[in-house]
């Protein structure tokens, strides 16, 4: 029997699909890199995927699991060799349990995200995860890159949320971890081994999350500044005063919040002219008062010692989205002005200041005119450092031309400031033969000899992350 017909039999024919328009999984995200899939099988539960496994795995088929197909570092396509099968998970979206008291909530890796909050919303907790994508993307993907998102800083990524998985292995076989035990000192932790490895080591099927309780209050204000250094300043000054309430601390350069004013104008910033903007988030387990007197108090301090240049407090709910849209649309205007270079760093907060001055300089010494996209996590470290053509200079030229040359500039800068070249989106095809020139070498070969160990026969998303020779 044909591996096909296998598929069909154990899927249904209408659940292996091989024509019409598959670009919806073929195609990445950034629409720049397009593969072609043998086929895209999508199992309904965990059974059917441990079967797809074993049929692959006996054909000699290599997978490609995928998500919502969200991801930047086109990990979740397959080649363009068209013969790889495409696993979708998106059918398996089922959320199986929430226990209050355990506040856990287990659910199945298709699980769009925003469907998991909405659920820990309605049994009055909080899933603290949040993404820009968060209305398309799933779960198993979200774990799979242990992404992270605007809550970092008082939560910390995906894998800190994760109390359990269940995962398909390279031979077909079942680990099931979703007990939900926040202690279990009985080995090795296996679920971190599958949390950020992009679907090369086993098959996220379903996971086991914290919940928490949902704070009495939150409150949100957009803060003028007028250089990095005292965005940094005003970082430690929120860490002082606020303490584990402070859950949100954004940074945006005017030019990307130029950008969202020009593709998205009902979301112009509210200084125009500031060279440096803040987002600022607190949530709070007493009242509404309280919190904002909190922050109202920061704010005026930061007024008068000169670290701040204006803010408007959000003084609805309403107000507050339209702020955070604010933020979050930065990489959809980016898009809409063109392609570009996207830089998904992390650094120590403190060398920040220092790594964004030279890198800024030696991005304009080598591309005169460059224009820099500079926002992100400023609380956890993690910038969006992107960079976009030069006004009079075709976005088509601009890649070709400097893209490799762009790269290794701040490539080189990150790893001189002790730095990561992959925050939260991951390794995927698109870095998988730049990370040994910046990872540690030992690291990196236990990293594949981790692979070889659990995926013997290189089935589950090769050539990502690591190269197994």
């Amino acid at each position: 029997m044909s591996l096909i017909s296998e598929l069909q039999t154990i899927l249904g024919t209408s659940h292996v699909l091989m024509e019409g328009d598959l670009s919806a999984f073929e195609l990445d995200w950034r629409k720049r890199s397009k593969g072609r899939a043998l086929c895209v099988a999508s199992p309904a539960n965990t059974q059917e995927v441990a079967q797809v496994v074993k049929a692959c795995v006996a054909h000699k088929t290599s997978i490609v699991p995928q998500g919502g197909n969200t991801g930047l570092v086109a990990g979740s396509i397959p080649d363009e060799s068209g013969q790889q099968v495409l696993l979708s998970l998106k059918r398996m979206r089922a959320i199986q349990a929430i226990d209050t008291a355990n506040l856990s909530i287990t659910v199945q890796a298709g699980c769009v995200l925003q469907e998991i909050q909405e659920a820990a919303r309605h049994a009055g907790l909080l899933f603290p995860l949040s993404l820009g994508s968060e209305g398309s993307c799933t779960i198993g993907g979200n774990l799979s890159t242990n992404a992270g998102g605007t809550q970092v800083l008082r939560y910390g990524n995906t894998r800190e949320l994760c109390l359990g998985l269940e995962v398909v292995s390279a031979s077909g076989e079942i680990y099931s971890g979703l007990s939900g035990l926040r202690k279990d000192n009985t080995g090795y932790d296996l679920k971190n081994l599958f949390i950020g490895a992009e679907g090369t080591l086993g098959i996220i099927t379903a996971a086991t999350l914290k919940l928490y309780p949902k704070p009495l209050s939150t409150l949100t204000a957009f803060v003028a500044v007028d250089d990095l250094e005292r965005c940094v300043s005003l970082l430690t000054q929120s860490h002082q005063a606020l303490g584990a309430q402070l859950t949100g601390y954004e940074v945006m350069n005017q030019f990307s919040l130029s950008l969202v004013s020009k593709h998205i104008p009902q979301l112009a910033c509210p200084f125009p002219n500031s060279p440096w903007c803040v987002l600022l988030e607190l949530s709070d387990s007493e009242s509404q008062a309280h919190a904002s007197q909190q922050l109202e108090n920061l704010l005026s301090q930061a007024m008068e010692s000169g670290l701040a240049s204006n803010a408007i407090l959000a003084d609805s709910l309403q107000k507050a989205k339209h702020l955070w849209h604010i933020r979050e649309s930065i990489t959809m205007a980016q898009a809409m002005e063109g392609l570009n270079i996207k830089n998904d760093i992390s650094l120590p907060v403190s060398s920040i200041t220092e790594f964004v001055r030279t890198s800024d300089h030696a991005l304009g010494q080598l591309v005169p005119g460059v224009q820099l996209v500079n926002f992100g996590h400023l609380g956890d470290g993690n910038l969006h450092y992107n960079v976009q053509s030069p006004a009079h200079m075709p976005a088509s030229v601009f890649l070709e031309t400097f893209e490799d040359q762009v790269n290794t500039l701040v490539y080189q800068q990150v790893k001189h400031f002790g730095g990561s070249i992959s925050a939260e989106h991951g390794i995927g095809s698109l870095k998988v033969l730049t990370l040994p020139h910046y990872k540690d070498p030992i690291a990196l070969k236990m990293m594949r000899q981790i692979k070889v160990c659990l995926d013997p026969l290189n089935t589950f998303n090769p050539n990502r992350v690591v190269m197994i020779d």
